[in-house]
């Protein structure tokens, strides 16, 4: 299980995050949502140590992950919301690297490796630098990266950006099937639709303080709103957007 307890960040004497605490429990996705700005990313780094928290820990099966931070990254696999890949490398390169500073065995990177491949449809590819393939190519690449090692923790930034549809699909099925299989996943995301579709549980984050923290179908029932896009707009939107989508189309024809 991983625990967020407390989190604050703070930048410039302003809190970013703001005494942030939740639960990503182990065999269900969760959700981790806001607009721009609300301290989704902040949180992300903090988690994956790529950030240090003003105040606040991050546990892992009850642990400080401090404590240990090469055992937790041996556990995570962290697809970051920016695909920033070594472009020089073709993407077989790629993942044998990957598989190599992960500790796999020799025999088992390239079996695998290749697996991952053929099995997110770049096989055809594998010899080609990754300066090469398009936005949702790189996307696949890193999301094959974090799975390589069999990780126990799945942090996914945006993982569908640039992927097209049957791809899309496709993940969406391989979460579900992760999730069976035990794994403790904290999904970002902006695409409401596919986050009401997957996640067992969702947290709303709205300038750095947690809005809600619930199943989808108990958040519908308490507000009364038929969609997860609704519960949202309820919850972070400050302003009638469809007054504003109006107001928009007048400037423009004026």
């Amino acid at each position: 299980m991983l625990e967020i307890q407390r989190l604050t960040k703070y930048y410039r004497n302003t809190p970013v995050v703001n005494d942030v605490s939740f639960v990503v429990k182990p065999g269900e996705v969760t959700g981790y949502l806001g607009p721009n700005g609300s301290g989704k990313s902040t949180t992300v780094k903090i988690i994956t140590g790529l950030l240090e928290a003003t105040t606040g820990r991050v546990l892992l099966d009850g642990r400080d992950v401090r404590e240990d931070p090469m055992g937790f990254r041996r556990r995570l696999g962290y697809v970051p919301e920016e695909a920033i890949l070594y472009s020089y490398l073709t993407g077989l390169e790629y993942l044998e690297l990957i598989g190599r500073l992960r500790g796999l065995a020799p025999a088992d990177v390239g079996r695998k490796a290749n697996e991952l491949l053929e099995l997110f449809s770049l096989q055809s590819y594998r010899h080609a630098t990754i300066s090469t393939y398009s936005k949702g190519m790189k996307q696949r690449v890193l999301i094959s990266a974090a799975l390589l090692h069999d990780p126990d923790v799945l942090i996914l930034d945006e993982p569908l950006s640039g992927i097209d549809v049957t791809s899309a699909q496709l993940f969406r099925h391989l979460l579900n099937e992760l999730a069976r299989q035990g794994k403790t996943i904290l999904y970002i995301s902006h695409v409401l639709e596919v986050v009401e579709k997957v996640c067992a549980h969702v947290i709303i984050i709205f300038k750095g303080r947690i809005m809600a923290s619930d199943s989808v179908e108990r958040l519908r029932d308490l507000m009364n709103v038929p969609s997860l896009e609704g519960i949202f707009s309820q919850l972070v939107e400050e302003r009638d957007l469809e007054a504003v989508a109006r107001s928009i189309v007048s400037t423009i024809q004026s």
